[in-house]
């Protein structure tokens, strides 16, 4: 068996493309702290650049089958941070206009429609993102949350024990956190 340092990163890509657990380890320990630094230097929020980086490595994992490197696998992975880093900001983008335009537009009666279909577009965004979460995440935190059943009721009905629902239900919280930014995560907090 070849030493992993022997391995090229090309050759690990074949292997992850196989289903190696190892390469896949292996790519995470040579590749997490510079995409960590890189995601720092572009973001100044340790919290966001880690969670950049998982959820990067995340989608390596699931999609290792269909994946199709173009170029080298630093390139991509380091492509892959970039696009997590631009998707993030442009959620934050749209979370800051929509506050800031709910905020200019409360106290003014006249555009009351306009609120609502910015609170109904907002809604919409946050479903999608809930719609995406993982299928037995999903189901726990929509028990949670959008039926109000507590964390013993959900566990419960789902045969699950409580502290395997509330561990559900703060990842859901942490991934929609992480792709909606804060101020829409607030949002969902107070609506739902």
């Amino acid at each position: 068996m070849k030493v992993w340092d022997a391995i090229s990163d090309e050759e690990l890509a074949t292997l992850l493309k196989n289903g190696s657990v190892d390469a896949y380890t292996e790519i995470y320990n040579r590749f997490k702290g510079v995409l960590y630094m890189h995601a720092f230097n572009k973001m100044r929020n340790r919290e966001d650049a880690r969670d950049v980086v998982q959820e990067v490595f995340s989608i390596l994992w699931n999609k290792r089958e269909v994946i199709v490197f173009q170029t080298t696998l630093a390139g991509y992975l380091y492509a892959s941070v970039r696009n997590k880093i631009i998707n993030m900001i442009a959620h934050q983008d749209v979370a800051s206009s929509y506050i800031a335009s709910f905020q200019h537009y409360l106290g003014q009666e006249s555009v009351k429609t306009d609120y609502l279909v910015r609170e109904k577009q907002l809604k919409a965004l946050i479903e999608l993102e809930i719609a995406a979460l993982p299928p037995k995440m999903r189901v726990v935190f929509e028990l949670s949350r959008k039926a109000n059943l507590s964390h013993k009721e959900v566990a419960e009905e789902l045969q699950l024990s409580e502290k395997t629902v509330k561990k559900q239900v703060n990842n859901a919280l942490k991934i929609l956190r992480s792709k909606l930014g804060l101020h829409v995560f607030l949002f969902l907090l107070i609506n739902y």
